[in-house]
Order: structure tokens, then C-alpha cells, then sequence
């Protein structure tokens, strides 16, 4: 069990973690139709808004209710109705995705209870667009709380409660916001091939996977319908993936019904094994012939990585989830995890991850511990860490604005594992510097060493 450590500096050294409203917002640009909307100053959503757009490099549908200094002392309610109210009139979301900023909860303002009431009044202006709140103050937390808080709220506040009949080939799957399009596109063909049919809430990877529209669309086009997180409750099993996602999957148990499965990661052979298994039991099917294949490449690409990454020592930034899902694939390769930090505290997974230690800091707390290390592994924001240190960065999370397609990067199940091998061996195998002639000489070296002493015993 890893010993974490708590942050003691008094001011961050290039910031490892993004805001809890970020975190949500993107988790609600998973659902077609979609309009996020901060409430809060403008400043708050402009940040978000490039952090997004300079990782996906897409249009990123995000609003404001755009607090001043007179909305902020008398409170906000007007401006939030008036927000809601243009955005119904305008782009016709099909839901408006509220997410607090800090602002507003210093204020502790009733944003919930100003929603309610602005729901009973406009009713009718309102028909047709689902309004959630998601409560995410900028300073506590992180983007993974963020977007598990978003997705507690859709469920509590979309689908449906009670027990419904049950569809026998319907699965919910609740993904974590390291989930990349890439992987959810992966996880969707996966569950399709056992016959069942996947529920995926939320899935980006309808609204942020690079497709052009061949019209305009103000709100977010693809994703998860409204009328399926309804549904949810018809559903024979949900799968949630990371820790993150326990608390809207118990939402769903609670108000459906419906049992859930959590899966730390589904980044290695063991945790791919346990996926398919679950499958293979759902629809009493075997595993088909495209999946068997892809277990014997990622078994051969293990048995070729673990030549090159067998010893190397690993340096990990990251929240929580994503700190577990590769500190659990490098130590899987042979790997040692010798400098781990993430982004706050409060995650029952860190106490699994592999290391002795889990630092809760920044990128200056990286920078400290990793000394010595093989590999460097965080966002585009770790660049510098790794240019000083003079060690290979490899980039993973968000945001990632330096590459291009990082969104397309598979990183789960055997297919995803067995590309990560191939990239991480590679980066290695560039890295490294060959031996000269004189070093493999051992006679050369005892000569040198011998120099090296009679001029020490000179000089004294």
C-alpha cells in the first residue's frame, strides 16, 4: 500500500492539476445536444475553454453566465436565468450543463435552489432542455471530481427512477475522464462483438473525435442521447471504469436498480482478462476470433517490451486514476515507479498504486523526485521538467496541446496495451545512448582508471 503524502507548499510550481468545472464541462460535451455553462466570471470559462480547444483541437461549444462585480455582490440568480433563457432561445440545447465555479460557491449561494425555481417558473420556455447542476468550486478538487460530479447529476437528475424490465443485452458503461475517444470507439466495437449493447455515458467520443459537421451546430453534435441516460434503468449491468466513476455508478444502483462492476483500469493483459471474462459471462458467448488475436499480440509485445523496460525507473504525474492505470502498466513491463504524483488526496486509489510513496503536489514536485528516472510520464506541462532533467517525456492526459491526436490514442484493453508498449519501448530505445569503443574495452577502462588514480596521488 503506498504511503500518501500530502501538499505542504504554500503555492503551486507549474501546476499539475485542472479546475473541477473544467472536469465537468467536459464530461457534459459527451452528450448530443450539449451546452456547458459556468456560472461564473468570464475569466473562469475562458481558461477552460482554451485548455479544451488547444487539446482537441476543435470548436468547443462552452458559455458563461459571466458574473461582475454588481452580479457578484447582490448574487447571481438573475444572471443564471438570463444565461438559461438566451441559451433555450438561440442554440435549442437539449441540455444545459451547469457547473459552479468558485465565485459563486465562496458566496455559498442556493444555485440549486435558484434552478428549481427557475425551472417552476419558465416551464414552459424550457420545454425539451434538461437543466443539471453539477457543484465543482475551482478551489477543491480536481477535473476527475469534476467529471464524476457531472455524471452524478445527470443520472440523479435524467433518468429514471424505479425498476424497469430489463433489456438482457444492454450494458451501461460509466468511463472515467482518462477514457480517450480512441479508447471509447474501442470499447463500444469490443461490447458489440459479444452481441450486447452498450449504453456509454458519456461518450466524447461522438462530440470531440474530429468530425466536421456539414452544417453549423451551436451545441455539441454526437455523444450520448438524453432519451438513453432516461433509459438507463432498462439495463442488465453497468461497468464503471476508475475509481472516479463509483459514485454515479451507486447513483444508478440506488435509483435503478441496476448492479454495478468497477474496474480500476483496463490497461494491461490482467485487467483486459477480467473485462472479457465479464463479457464472455454476460452474453454467454466465447470471445470471438478478433479479440483471441489481439491477447496473443499484446502476449507477444510483452515478451518483447520487457526486454527493453524491465528495470527502468518511471516518474508519473497525474490525477489519481490515471496515475493507477500506468503505474500499474509499467510495473506489469518489469518496471519500477520511482517518483509518483497526483493531483489531490482523497482517491481510494491511491492506495494501490505501485510505489512507495504518491506525492499530492504539482509538476515542481515531479521535477524534485524524479531525478534519476528513465522516463517522465504527465501532460505537455511536464515539457519543461523533462528538458531540464534531460529525460524522455512521454505524454498522457490532458491537456496534451503540443501533439497532435491525442485524443486517438488507444491506451486500454489488449489492442490499447499492446500499442502503449510499442510507444513507451520506442521512446526508450531512442533515448539511449550507445556505449563507445574505450567503455567496452576493459582494458582501456583499467588503463584510464589507473591515469586517474597516479594523477590524484600526484597532486597530493
Amino acid at each position: 500500500m503506498a504511503h500518501i503524502l500530502p501538499q505542504t507548499k504554500s503555492a503551486g510550481i507549474n501546476p499539475l492539476k485542472s479546475s473541477q468545472p473544467l472536469g465537468a464541462a467536459f464530461a457534459f460535451l459527451g452528450i448530443d445536444g450539449a451546452m456547458p455553462l459556468f456560472h461564473g466570471s468570464q475569466g473562469c470559462a475562458s481558461f477552460a475553454l482554451v485548455l479544451l480547444g488547444r487539446h482537441f483541437k476543435e470548436t468547443i461549444p462552452l458559455q458563461t453566465t459571466a458574473m461582475d462585480e454588481i452580479a457578484t455582490i447582490i448574487g447571481g440568480r438573475d444572471r443564471l436565468e438570463e444565461a438559461i433563457l438566451n441559451l433555450k432561445a438561440r442554440t435549442r440545447p437539449r441540455l444545459i450543463g451547469i457547473c459552479t465555479t468558485a465565485l459563486v460557491e465562496t458566496r455559498d449561494e442556493d444555485v440549486a435552489g435558484d434552478l428549481a425555481n427557475i425551472k417552476r417558473k419558465r416551464a414552459t420556455e424550457l420545454t425539451g432542455t434538461e437543466l443539471v447542476l453539477a457543484s465543482t468550486p475551482d478551489f477543491d478538487g480536481a477535473i476527475e471530481e469534476g467529471w464524476s460530479k457531472a455524471v452524478t447529476a445527470m443520472i440523479e437528475g435524467i433518468t429514471r427512477p424505479g425498476t424497469q424490465k430489463r433489456d438482457p443485452t444492454k450494458v451501461v458503461i460509466l468511463p472515467g475522464w482518462n477514457i480517450t475517444v480512441a479508447d471509447i470507439e474501442h470499447l463500444r466495437e469490443t461490447v458489440e462483438s459479444f452481441g450486447l449493447t452498450p449504453v456509454i455515458l458519456p461518450d466524447v467520443s461522438g462530440a470531440l473525435d474530429g468530425t466536421v459537421p456539414d452544417h453549423w451546430v451551436p451545441t455539441t453534435y454526437g455523444g450520448t442521447k438524453v432519451e438513453h441516460i432516461r433509459d438507463l434503468g432498462a439495463a442488465i449491468q453497468c461497468i464503471a471504469i476508475g475509481e472516479q466513476m463509483r459514485r454515479p455508478a451507486e447513483a444508478l444502483q440506488r435509483l435503478t436498480g441496476v448492479p454495478y462492476v468497477l474496474f480500476e483500469s483496463l490497461t494491461g493483459l490482467r485487467n483486459a482478462d477480467r473485462f472479457i471474462w465479464l463479457l464472455t459471462a454476460m452474453s454467454r458467448k466465447q470471445a470471438p476470433a478478433n479479440v483471441r488475436r489481439s491477447r496473443m499480440q499484446l502476449q507477444d509485445a510483452m515478451l518483447d517490451g520487457h526486454f527493453h523496460l524491465a528495470g527502468k525507473q518511471i516518474a508519473i504525474a497525474s490525477e489519481p486514476d490515471q496515475l493507477f492505470q500506468f503505474a500499474d502498466f509499467f510495473t506489469g513491463m518489469g518496471a519500477e515507479i520511482t517518483a509518483a504524483v497526483t493531483t489531490t488526496g482523497t482517491s481510494k486509489t491511491l492506495q494501490i498504486v505501485p510505489a512507495d510513496t504518491v506525492q499530492v503536489g504539482d509538476l515542481g514536485d515531479l521535477e524534485r523526485l524524479a531525478a534519476g528516472a528513465d522516463l517522465l510520464v504527465t501532460h505537455s506541462h511536464g515539457r519543461q521538467a523533462a528538458k531540464r532533467l534531460g529525460i524522455p517525456l512521454i505524454r498522457v492526459g490532458f491537456p496534451v496541446f503540443d501533439r497532435l491526436g491525442s485524443q486517438h490514442k488507444l491506451t486500454i484493453l489488449y489492442q490499447g496495451t499492446r500499442d502503449m508498449i510499442y510507444e513507451v519501448v520506442n521512446i526508450v530505445q531512442a533515448n539511449q545512448h550507445p556505449p563507445t569503443s574505450g567503455a567496452l574495452d576493459p582494458t582501456c577502462s583499467r588503463e584510464m582508471q589507473n591515469e586517474l588514480n597516479s594523477s590524484s596521488l600526484a597532486r597530493q
